[in-house]
């Protein structure tokens, strides 16, 4: 179906009482009965955002414990260790887990099971599992952690060797790039990693950045220095003696020649280089965008963007260059959590502030458009229903963003993606006429949700409504203030009754925008979850949710 106009009564998948079932089949999370929470079913929660229950709360990072991850624990108590670690390596390659930390201690718990082809399987998928250094290290804490209290340590044969092929098998440059720029994390550093795996380097390039790394510049420039070295250890060698050489130096422009010319990264300059405009200037050139929109409040405070400055009009081509932004496969979300995060003019802590420049805001706003071509539609029949029964004029907590706008993009981007998708707004009991195109810009769909009136709370309604009507959904998702309302009927019962007359495997994401913690039921239903807040990452578990991942 082509999507040309979401109304509150659009065309779309009807269904009957005799309709196939959509989704009553095995799916990725091992259930033979869709709406059964198994332990499979808890993992994949666990591995996605650090909990096994079906609350998500926005930028709160779980404490993960062996005590939060009982189903991790009882399906290697079943002998599936391998599958625990084949799940954990498709979480972090497909990208599908919101927060990395659950699956690295997953998988050092693998790795310490006492089923040894869990631990070979465990300490096999390190390199893919662990991508950069500072997940690596992360990854060697949870392994001490884990042995707290135990006599024997963390470092026998399987994991020296582990570690030894997680830098052996690194390319070259790669590896002289990552130990200078992420040099040590959560106690630990490369120094130690080296001496405690006893790694016997399998390649000269890597003999020479293991020396780099434990016995300094000094000893490398001695022991390389008469030697007749091959091509590759001349390029690494040279990328080391850049690092060291803007390490001592103050000349400012010396830095920037060596910034541009070798593209060094700001984790390797030292912090008085950091107080240098133009020093700034020229790392932003090739910063990653993401890093890029962290930092435009702070570059403006210090006049390093300057209104009318050419750094400005390179900046703001960058950020709505629409390569740049496919390449970074950066989403909408995010670009709106810039755009607001920088009208606001000071930072969240400290003192610093500044006054938002148009042209960054208007590059913003071009990117924030452009960004919907990186959302892949999930080919799900969507309900998005809006409640304004209370003012959406808060703001969502740890954010800039108020829940309109909030409520307004989220509406946006599924309406935008998917081909059948249903916006719906309720208040004063029943849902009230709302007419949404998919190229209305992001004011007139906030207004369009303001500017009806508050009343009480039901959040059956959309789904009642689908179950009267006909519509056949797979996926409501309610936006709302703070989700305390007063239902006739249980949202969990009505959700249950649209399975039914549909046939289809329906889900219910209740999105409680300014909520910290709440819970539609207690209830062992999979395609129930509450999300409290609202992130770039709830964007990511509703999809998760809509396929079947979780």
């Amino acid at each position: 179906m082509s999507f040309n106009r979401v109304t509150m009564e659009p065309s779309g998948s009807t269904m009957t009482a005799t309709s196939p079932p959509g989704n009553h089949t095995p799916n990725s999370t091992g259930n033979d009965c869709p709406w059964e929470l198994s332990d499979k079913a808890r993992l994949c929660r666990f591995l996605c955002y650090g909990s096994e229950g079906d609350i998500y709360t926005a930028r709160d990072e779980c404490r993960l414990s062996v005590e939060s991850a009982g189903a991790l624990l009882a399906l290697l108590q079943e002998g599936r260790g391998c599958e625990v670690v084949e799940e954990i390596k498709r979480f972090t390659e497909d990208g599908r887990a919101v927060r990395l930390n659950p699956s690295l201690f997953a998988l050092a718990l693998c790795s310490q099971h006492s089923e040894l082809k869990t631990r070979q399987a465990a300490f096999k998928a390190l390199k893919e599992v662990c991508r950069v250094p500072a997940h690596l290290f992360s990854f060697i804490q949870y392994k001490k952690e884990l042995k707290e209290g135990m006599k024997c340590g963390i470092w026998g044969r399987a994991l020296r060797k582990a570690v030894s092929d997680w830098y052996n098998e690194q390319d070259a440059m790669s590896l002289a790039l990552a130990v200078t720029k992420c040099k040590q994390r959560e106690g630990w550093s490369h120094q130690d990693l080296l001496r405690l795996s006893h790694t016997k380097p399998a390649h000269e390039t890597i003999a020479l950045i293991s020396k780099y790394v434990t016995k300094g510049w000094k000893e490398v420039q001695v022991a390389y220095a008469d030697k007749e070295n091959s091509e590759e250890v001349v390029k690494v060698l040279s990328y080391l003696e850049v690092v060291e050489k803007v390490k001592h130096t103050c000349d400012e422009i010396e830095v920037i020649n060596l910034i541009e010319e070798h593209r060094l990264e700001r984790e390797q300059l030292l912090t008085d280089h950091l107080k240098s405009k133009q020093v700034w200037r020229a790392l932003l050139k090739e910063m990653p965008l993401t890093s890029m929109l962290r930092i435009l409040g702070k570059m403006t405070a210090d006049k390093v963007l300057e209104p009318g400055s050419s750094d400005m009009a390179a900046v703001c081509e960058r950020i709505q260059n629409e390569t740049t932004l496919k390449k970074a496969k950066i989403h909408p979300f995010s670009i709106l959590l810039a755009i607001e995060n920088y009208k606001r003019g000071q930072g969240y802590r400290g003192k610093t502030k500044w006054e938002p420049d148009s042209s960054i805001l208007k590059a913003l706003d071009s990117a924030f458009y452009k960004c919907f071509m990186n959302v892949e539609p999930v080919g799900k029949r969507f309900a998005v229903a809006v409640d304004v029964s209370t003012s959406l004029s808060s703001v969502i907590p740890g954010t800039s963003l108020s829940t309109a706008v909030a409520a307004a993009a989220i509406t946006m981007v599924i309406a935008r993606t998917e081909a059948d998708a249903q916006i719906l707004i309720y208040s004063e009991g029943a849902l009230v006429p709302c007419t949404i195109s998919a190229d209305m810009t992001l004011a007139q769909v906030t207004a369009e949700l303001v500017k009806i009136p508050s009343g009480s709370t039901d959040c059956t309604l959309p789904i009642t409504w689908a179950t009267e009507n006909g519509k056949a959904v797979d996926v409501f998702v309610i936006l709302s203030n703070n989700p305390v309302w007063t239902c006739p009927a249980s949202p969990v019962e009505m959700l249950k009754k649209h399975r039914q007359k549909s046939g289809a495997f329906s889900k219910l994401v209740m999105c409680g925008l300014t909520s910290i913690g709440h819970a539609i039921a207690d209830t062992e239903d999979r395609g129930l979850l509450n999300i409290c807040g609202f992130d770039v990452g709830a964007v990511s578990i509703i999809r998760n949710l809509a396929q079947d991942l979780i």
